[in-house]
């Protein structure tokens, strides 16, 4: 026994670690936290017009409840493995659950909407490092061989939880208040940080070694904290504010643009850099990190795209749009573990392309939504895309990981999760800009048709006037009824374009992720993990 719960193989030279609990059991223990995590980035949405009306704030300044904790988020998230090396990862990880879980009983209670927004920061600081820590844990407690059926382990709760997360979150405001979105953090809390305790254990790789020395890069941290949290600000806003036709955005994005270009150069000339950029130095894990990108940008895009079309254009609430959701939900559920068993058998490549078209194929499918489209329609297309993202998860860190040195897990967690993330937030602002600027064209397109000198038009505004009339109304209130009813289809018809618009680009840009993909290198053949520095 190297120390308590891990366990060297004298066979190969004390170099392999393996924990002494089982994996499964610590996989299930990290997940915990980070499907929490994860499902707290989505399940407030539906709940903002609840909070603002509770806290006697407006809708848009309720915003800042969820712009607050992607802020600190991405603030966090590069620099869990920095946080990692310093402390220890298990302690690190302890602090993390801890603080999520307090911050989230003080949202729960929060008497104000100030108050609520502070404490979403120091949620989304405890929250920032689950993801990439818990993904490390699972790297290194599994073999090198059977690091796919990790990554599925993982992908469950990175993917399905923003699925679930606007469904439950609709489902416990409607039955009962907001404030239980955060309450029922607490006990997951407390059980994942009991779990943690007993069983988990820092392998050799992610400890700092004797003789070296962490000081706190505070020009670095300041840098990256100033340009991740402005640029969240400006993707967030941007929209609301008309992009760089506001002053303020255009400030914000300058100073985050700057801040970020300097934190490249300052971390790239360090010898103990808060940020390891010269891991992008290995092809795998540059473009996987990019895919990821994409894969994030897609993923979040969609899953606040289709509620949005069901609940605006069809009239679904929100519990019956999250129904839509679920079964794409059960799919990745039940294939992830399919897909963690075929890594072994199967180029990782291939099962990307082979994701990456079906889940091209299924926003293909939703480029053809009208506006009679049924239930069921819209089911089977999250259905064929909950398959697609399956198959790119899994394959994806499996070959992002492929190169990546054992004591190198913290830094690449922590990379590739930004990633996803900033993917995310780029998504999420570009479908509502895009949504935005095409229904104007559409408008424009259709309203130009919608005169008296249109035979289509000119018969449907009559044969509704006559309707009208013959109901009782007069010839002056049933013209002006027709003119708004004529108008109101006009506007939807608008809306439906451009979502066909968003959808059919969303699939252009996941095609295009296939050249990255095939510049991947095989990874290695491995009957175990390397040794460290290997």
């Amino acid at each position: 026994m190297s120390s308590a719960g891990s366990v060297v193989n004298p066979a190969l030279g004390g170099d392999e670690w393996r924990p002494s609990v089982s994996p499964w059991i610590i996989a299930l223990t990290v997940m915990l936290a980070t499907f929490m995590e994860v499902l707290d980035t989505s399940v407030a949405n539906v709940s903002l017009p609840h909070i603002a009306g509770s806290l006697s704030a407006s809708v848009d300044e309720s915003t800042w409840v969820l712009t607050s904790y992607l802020v600190s988020n991405a603030i966090v998230l590069p620099l869990s493995g920095w946080f990692s090396s310093l402390m220890g990862r298990k302690r690190f990880y302890m602090i993390c659950v801890a603080l999520f879980t307090i911050s989230s009983m003080l949202c729960g209670l929060a008497p104000s909407l100030g108050m609520l927004v502070f404490f979403r920061v120091l949620q989304g600081a405890g929250g920032g490092a689950l993801q990439p820590v818990s993904q490390a844990i699972l790297v290194e407690s599994f073999p090198r061989s059977k690091t796919g059926m990790a990554m599925a382990v993982y992908g469950m709760g990175v993917v399905v939880a923003p699925i679930l997360g606007p469904t439950l979150g609709g489902w416990i405001t409607d039955n009962y208040t907001w404030r239980w979105i955060f309450l029922i953090n607490i006990p997951v809390g407390v059980l994942s940080l009991s779990l943690t305790w007993m069983l988990i254990t820092d392998s050799p790789y992610s400890m700092r070694k004797p003789g070296i020395g962490r000081r706190i890069d505070y020009i670095g941290l300041g840098l990256l904290s100033v340009g991740l949290g402005l640029l969240q600000v400006v993707l967030d806003k941007g929209e609301q504010e008309d992009w760089f036709g506001s002053t303020w955005i255009t400030l914000l994005a300058v100073i985050s643009v700057a801040s970020l270009v300097a934190v490249v150069i300052w971390e790239l000339t360090r010898k103990q850099p808060l940020v390891d950029l010269k891991m992008l130095a290995n092809r795998n894990f540059a473009l996987a990190t990019v895919t990821m990108f994409c894969l994030g940008l897609v993923l979040y895009a969609s899953t606040i795209l289709l509620p949005l079309f069901l609940q605006t254009l069809m009239g679904y609430t929100a519990l019956l749009s999250g129904l839509v959701l679920s079964p794409g939900g059960l799919v990745i559920l039940l294939a992830m573990p399919l897909v963690g068993r075929l890594i072994g058998r199967i180029q990782g490549r291939w099962m990307l392309v082979f994701g990456i078209s079906v889940t091209a194929l299924s926003l293909i499918e939703m480029s053809h939504f009208n506006l009679q489209i049924s239930f069921w329609t819209a089911v089977w297309a999250r259905v064929v895309q909950g398959l697609g993202l399956a198959f790119l998860f899994v394959p994806l860190n499996t070959l992002a990981f492929s190169y990546v040195p054992r004591e190198k897990t913290n830094n690449a967690t922590g990379l590739i999760n930004l990633a996803r993330n900033l993917g995310g937030s780029f998504g999420i602002a570009g479908v509502t800009t895009l949504l935005a600027r095409h229904t104007q064209v559409h408008r424009t397109y259709l309203v130009a048709h919608a005169t008296p000198f249109d035979e289509a038009y000119r018969q449907m505004f009559n044969g509704l006037v006559q309707k009208f009339t013959s109901a009782g109304a007069s010839v002056p209130d049933a013209m002006q009824r027709a003119w708004a009813m004529l108008s109101g289809l006009v506007n939807r018809e608008a809306i439906m374009l451009s979502y066909v618009d968003v959808f059919r680009i969303l699939a252009v840009a996941f095609v295009a992720m296939i050249p990255l993909v095939l510049l991947m290198k095989k990874p290695p053949a491995h009957h175990g993990p390397p040794a460290p520095g290997h």
